[in-house]
C-alpha cells in the first residue's frame, strides 16, 4: 500500500519527465523541427508571396509617378463606356469598350478605345493607344482654330468655326471632350447626322486635321506671313503685327 501509495504521488512529476523527456528525444526533436519546419514554410511562401505582390505593384505606382514626372501633363477624359459581348461555344462573354480622349491642352491631341472584362483595365488600354495616337493642330493665338473646316466619318458631319475670345466651346458632348483636351477656348461646332460617339469623334478629327497655319502656307509658297495676312485688305503695319502675334 505505501508503494502504491508513492507511485501515485510521484505520477505527475514522472509525467513531466516522460513530457521533458520525449520532447529531447531526437524523434521528438524530428518532430519538431518538422512541425517548426512547416509552419516557416507556409509563413516563408506567404512572405515571398506578399513581396511579390508588393513588388508588381510598387513598380506599377513608381512607372505611373514616373510618366507623370518626367514626361508632360495630359489631360485624360473618359467619353463613352459601352457593354459588349462575345459569343463563345459555352456562351457569351462580357466586357467593357472605352472610348478615351487624351491631350496636353497645348495643341495636340488623340483618342483611343479599349476593351477588356473589367471598366478600369478598358481604360487603361483606351488610354495607352490615344496617346500613341496624338497629333498636332496649329491654333490662333493659343485660344481658337485659324479657319473653318468640315469633317466626315460615315454618316457623321461636322462644321468647326473659329470664334472671337470670350464665345467659349459650343459643342456636343464627344466633340467638347475633343476641344477641351486640345486647349482651345473658343470654338462653334455642329454636328449633323449620326450621334455615335465613335464617329463624330473621327469626324472631328478629320476636320482637325484640315486645319493649316498662316506659317506653313507661307513657308510652303516661299513667302512671307505679312505677304499672306495683307490681302485681305489690312494695312502693312497691321499685316505686320498680326505676323508677328502668330506662333505657330
Amino acid at each position: 500500500m505505501m508503494a502504491d501509495e508513492n507511485n501515485q504521488g510521484a505520477a505527475p512529476e514522472q509525467q513531466a519527465d516522460s513530457q521533458i523527456a520525449a520532447e529531447h528525444t531526437p524523434g521528438g526533436e524530428a518532430r519538431e523541427g518538422q512541425g517548426r519546419g512547416r509552419g516557416r514554410g507556409r509563413g516563408g511562401d506567404c512572405g515571398e508571396r506578399g513581396d511579390r505582390g508588393r513588388g508588381r505593384g510598387d513598380r506599377e505606382r513608381r512607372g505611373r509617378g514616373g510618366d507623370d514626372e518626367g514626361g508632360e501633363e495630359l489631360i485624360e477624359k473618359l467619353v463613352h463606356i459601352n457593354r459588349v459581348s462575345k459569343t463563345v461555344k459555352g456562351g457569351k462573354r462580357f466586357g467593357f469598350a472605352a472610348l478615351v480622349v487624351v491631350g496636353d491642352g497645348k495643341g495636340r491631341v488623340g483618342f483611343g478605345h479599349g476593351k477588356a472584362r473589367e471598366v478600369p483595365e478598358a481604360i487603361t488600354k483606351a488610354t495607352a493607344s490615344a496617346k500613341k495616337k496624338m497629333v498636332r493642330v496649329p491654333l490662333k493665338e493659343g485660344r481658337t482654330l485659324h479657319h473653318d473646316g468640315k469633317g466626315r466619318f460615315g454618316a457623321g458631319k461636322v462644321n468647326v468655326r473659329s470664334a472671337p475670345a470670350g464665345t467659349g466651346i459650343i459643342a456636343g458632348g464627344p466633340m467638347r471632350a475633343v476641344f477641351e483636351s486640345l486647349g482651345v477656348a473658343d470654338v462653334v461646332t455642329k454636328s449633323v447626322g449620326t450621334s455615335n460617339p465613335y464617329n463624330m469623334i473621327r469626324a472631328t478629327f478629320d476636320a482637325l486635321q484640315t486645319q493649316t497655319s498662316p506659317k506653313s502656307v507661307a513657308q510652303r509658297r516661299g513667302k512671307k506671313v505679312a505677304d499672306l495676312l495683307g490681302r485681305g485688305g489690312a494695312t502693312v503695319v497691321e499685316a505686320e503685327a498680326a505676323a508677328e502675334a502668330i506662333t505657330e
